[in-house]
């Protein structure tokens, strides 16, 4: 098993990111790395960029405004409803914006970049593992005429698996390379010990996007679906169609007992504290007597710890029962399909255009699938990314980008410390820890400082899936390394050419990529009203993470701890509550948007965009107002803000998010945050009762 979207990892729950567009496995992050700058460190190579072959750029202008619409009504639709009606959804995307379109475009700069680096004689060190993965992935020939023959050692392996120690010594053996269809398991700061990381083992298993699609009966044609493809999927790894029927009826019931055992999407995002339960080995293996994790820890090759973080328990407990009392040959089902279902967007055609049928099609409204060269481009940032951002910032960030970036950050941080000092329903005590954390953010910005070292990955021009599974095993033996050791703080959770931002509470960090210092966020040459309204709310945002409902359980140092008094939590509780309530109230085509699942997302917008606005007023005192098109400076910061959300997405797209997503849906955003501030309401001159001025008890003021 290579791809697995459906582990919850760790370092994804913990990270809270602006659009929470995370990876799916464990990010390949690596401490021995080369100090030197990126124009060295990566390849002598000089590479080159035709700007004129790249997407346009997805600003904010006037005639974007629908005029005919009222600011203070729904203000998203205001200021982008004519260009949504204008722009579809592309056939090879579920979702279509500002962020994809960004995303389209660092995804054209790649393009550019592998076709280059694929062509460079003689290539070593990350031009090598680059051009071996594109040239692999590109050769559509070879990958069909090879069909499933590069798994099928993996397949007679599970064809061999008679009895339960037999099964979990196969679970022990594959997760050592990197495929754990059970479980996520890798390396993370200690809750209690942040400078140090640990071992994590989280839940798992499950095929489908949230425990939800197997329980509840609004889901049922999803999961009937899901059976079929199951199905198709193990007659395409050559089991008779009758027999994979049945094996694919008893692979879904096996995983709706998995998903009982197992936390929500919604249990997860709002109570991180799941994810620590540290025990020891020996308190583990009691735990779950048919799987060993003292044999576990021994088959990868790390010493076994005294500790390590034995997350939802219960998950494990039914996986240790299931060993006992499931049939070897549903168990054989199970991670047989599980194999060629991973493996299968690397494999032949057949298995690829049914991963896409379902996944793509059936599960998100995808209407095509992507060309080749997006889904492998898709790879190398999967497995490779690091490595392949090292060439793209070369060509597509520039010095003064970061410059004026570090401006920004600093200009939010000291109005953020401004709000916090100025807080009535907090104490002086408890403010004066939230300062005290204020004063440890570690901002990073477009890529890292060192670099991550490659050397021992060996990929060749042979076989794309072989370059895959090498880099699956290459970084998951490489995360295990830090079981044990210090954090790496110069360590990035995304890599440069990814079109989103996150905060890392553990580290008590704040990240920008290289990607989304672009516009509509971003643009050295633009206003302030536009980049204070668009990135500088970005990074309010993220920095507002430290104090929302999850992020506030940490402390300065990163470690998890409870700095709060009884009375200010209460206050918190109290005033998150009535955000939970105001975006339970917003509907997509009648389904109600998830206050809670969303509410750490909503209270970072909230924060974030009265933060930047203060921070913009503080960087124009004494300037004249410029009045750009006819609008002030205020309400040009509030029209970037709304660009940022941009978005549209297809039906079933839409119900994926709604069920599993911790962002609220995009035209929420735009209208949620601003309602709830009287200078958007100033700005626009809205009367009190209009939808955009919530007033009174309605009001949510936190951070």
């Amino acid at each position: 098993m290579i791809r697995n979207p459906k582990i919850v990892l760790l370092t994804l729950a913990v990270s809270a990111a602006l659009v929470g567009c995370g990876k799916t496995d464990t990010p390949a992050k690596d401490g021995a790395a080369s100090t030197a700058a990126p124009a060295t460190t990566a390849a002598a190579t000089e590479y080159k960029l035709d700007e004129s072959k790249l997407p346009a750029y997805n600003a904010f202008h006037p005639s974007d405004l629908d005029t005919s619409l009222d600011a203070c009504g729904a203000f998203g639709d205001y200021v982008n409803s004519k260009w949504l009606a204008a722009n579809a959804i592309p056939a090879d995307r579920t979702s279509w914006g500002a962020f994809t379109i960004l995303d389209e475009r660092s995804v054209a700069v790649q393009h550019q970049l592998a076709e280059q680096v694929a062509a460079v004689k003689n290539p070593n060190g990350i031009e090598k593992i680059v051009g071996d993965f594109w040239a692999t992935g590109m050769d559509e020939a070879k990958i069909n005429a090879q069909g499933i023959e590069p798994i099928k050692a993996d397949l007679t392996a599970i064809d061999g698996l008679q009895s339960k120690d037999a099964v979990a010594a196969y679970l022990r053996t594959s997760a050592a390379k990197g495929d754990n269809v059970l479980f996520g398991f890798g390396p993370e700061a200690d809750f209690k010990n942040s400078s140090m990381n640990m071992a994590y083992a989280s839940q798992g298993g499950l095929g489908l996007p949230d425990t939800t699609y197997y329980t509840d009966a609004k889901n049922a044609d999803k999961l009937k679906a899901y059976q079929a493809h199951v199905a198709k999927v193990l007659e395409l790894s050559g089991v008779a169609t009758a027999d994979a029927e049945k094996q694919a009826a008893d692979v879904v019931k096996f995983e709706t007992r998995l998903a009982k055992a197992s936390k929500s999407s919604v249990e997860l995002s709002r109570d991180v504290s799941l994810f620590y339960n540290p025990v020891t080995v020996a308190d583990a293996d009691k735990l779950t007597p048919n799987f060993s994790w003292t044999e576990f820890f021994k088959a990868q090759g790390i010493a076994t710890p005294q500790t390590f973080s034995l997350a939802i328990p219960s998950f494990h407990q039914e996986v240790s029962k299931a060993l006992g009392d499931t049939d070897p040959s549903v168990w054989r089902a199970y991670l047989r399909f599980h194999t060629v279902d991973g493996a299968s967007p690397y494999l032949a055609d057949a298995f690829v255009n049914e991963n896409y049928n379902f996944y793509g099609k059936t599960l998100n409204g995808q209407k095509e699938q992507k060309p080749r060269w997006k889904r492998v481009l898709g790879t190398i940032e999967n497995d490779a990314g690091d490595a392949f951002g090292q060439l793209y910032v070369k060509v597509a960030f520039s010095p003064e980008a970061k410059a004026k970036m570090e401006e920004l950050v600093k200009n939010l941080a000291a109005a953020l410390k401004e709000r916090i000092q100025g807080l009535t329903w907090m104490s002086d005590e408890t403010k004066a820890k939230a300062i005290a954390k204020w004063e440890t953010f570690t901002p990073k910005i477009g890529y890292p400082d060192k670099w991550r070292d490659w050397n021992g990955l060996s990929t060749g021009r042979d076989s794309y899936f072989g370059n895959v599974r090498a880099a699956n095993e290459f970084n998951y033996k490489f995360a295990l390394s830090k079981i044990g050791k210090p954090v790496d703080k110069t360590e990035w959770g995304m890599t440069p050419q990814t079109v989103n931002a996150y905060y890392n509470p553990l580290q008590n960090e704040i990240v920008f990529p290289a990607a989304i210092l672009q516009p509509p966020f971003f643009d050295p040459k633009a206003d302030d009203a536009l980049n204070y309204g668009g990135i500088g709310a970005v990074i309010g945002h993220e920095m507002t993470h430290g104090y929302d409902d999850q992020g506030s359980r940490f402390g300065p140092t990163g470690n998890f701890e409870n700095w709060w008094n009884e009375a200010d939590t209460k206050n918190f509780s109290g005033l998150t509550g009535k955000l939970v309530k105001q975006f339970d109230g917003y509907k997509v085509d009648g389904q109600a948007v998830n206050g809670k699942l969303t509410l750490g997302e909503n209270i970072a917008d909230l924060g974030g965009l009265a933060t930047a606005y203060d921070a913009l007023q503080k960087a124009s005192a004494g300037k004249e107002d410029p009045k750009v098109d006819g609008f002030s400076r205020d309400q040009r910061f509030f029209f970037n803000w709304a660009t940022v959300w941009r978005t549209k997405y297809t039906p079933e797209n839409a119900k994926v998010r709604l069920a599993t997503d911790p962002h609220a849906p995009a035209q929420f955003r735009a209208m949620g945050a601003p309602s709830n501030l009287p200078t958007f309401a100033a700005a626009f001159q809205c009367k009190a009762g209009s939808p955009m001025v919530r007033a009174g008890d309605q009001q949510v003021v936190i951070w």
